[in-house]
């Protein structure tokens, strides 16, 4: 647990041998601590000092995933980075992926995949996204991730308050809600504004997601990403036409169905 006196640049936190890894007042304190602070400081105290314990970046390699991981990259190239491969992504992302991977020297790249027999299961026919979207996520991105996790005391995340209200209170650390263990959340970029991330890449030539320039200024699985007009919501273009907001990794998940059959009368379109 964070020290509650320990507000100074010496190592802050004491990880305890048995109980949860961090509590709500932990994050808290480190709001605080680092209110104000520049992003880059913060991340390099954070990675160096070991202010967090083990940690990862948890990428999309969507449309502003370059900048975190460049940030992360000019402290340490080696902090791990765990990315989904659902099986469901657009060929232009997973290129991107490799591309970042070699352009920013990133040593401990991590591919997640569902679990082969889960998958045979739940989803034999690979359309389990159009009739049960939730269930697709779970077995394709919560599941994985979480096993993943599960040795890392905290993770990074990309997300941004103004790609949509339901990320626009977030703190810079929270508490993981999908963890029991009491994980940490980090949050480096959450009041970064579009501008300030355009910007960053231009100034660092970093390269842009190809889809970007098409129309998608949030990027997922092919299957449930639509392009966004001009003026929405940046993430309404993600599972157009259900009510679903969040893939379930940073939300508490709910169990899919038993079985992988579609639904009687159901007459997929496409």
């Amino acid at each position: 647990m964070l020290r509650t006196e320990a507000q100074s640049s010496d190592r802050i936190r004491d990880l305890i041998d048995t109980g949860p890894r961090f509590a709500e007042a932990d994050a808290v304190r480190l709001n605080r601590l680092f209110r104000g602070s520049d992003t880059s400081e913060m991340l390099e105290t954070l990675i160096k000092e070991r202010m967090a314990g083990e940690v990862a970046i948890v990428s999309s390699f969507g449309a502003e995933s370059a900048v975190l991981l460049h940030l992360v990259s000019r402290v340490d190239p080696g902090v791990p980075v765990l990315f989904l491969e659902t099986g469901k992504h657009f060929p232009e992302t997973l290129a991107y992926r490799d591309l970042l991977i070699e352009r920013l020297g990133l040593t401990d790249f991590r591919n997640l995949v569902p679990d082969a027999a889960e998958l045979a299961k739940k989803d034999d026919n690979g359309l389990r996204w159009s009739w049960d979207p939730d269930g697709c996520c779970e077995i394709r991105k919560v599941k994985p991730l979480a096993k993943a996790l599960a040795g890392f005391d905290a993770s990074f995340s990309g997300r941004k308050s103004f790609q949509a209200a339901t990320r626009s209170s977030l703190p810079r650390f929270e508490i993981d809600t999908t963890d029991t263990a009491g994980r940490l959340k980090i949050n480096p970029l959450i009041d970064w504004s579009a501008e300030r991330l355009a910007a960053y890449i231009e100034e660092h030539q970093l390269p842009p997601h190809p889809l970007v320039a098409e129309g998608y200024p949030s990027i997922g699985c092919m299957p449930c990403t639509s392009k966004v007009a001009p003026g929405e919501d940046p993430r309404s273009g993600r599972w157009k036409g259900w009510d679903k907001t969040e893939c379930g990794i940073h939300v508490p998940g709910q169990e899919d169905g038993p079985a992988s059959e579609l639904p009687p009368g159901f007459d997929p379109v496409f």
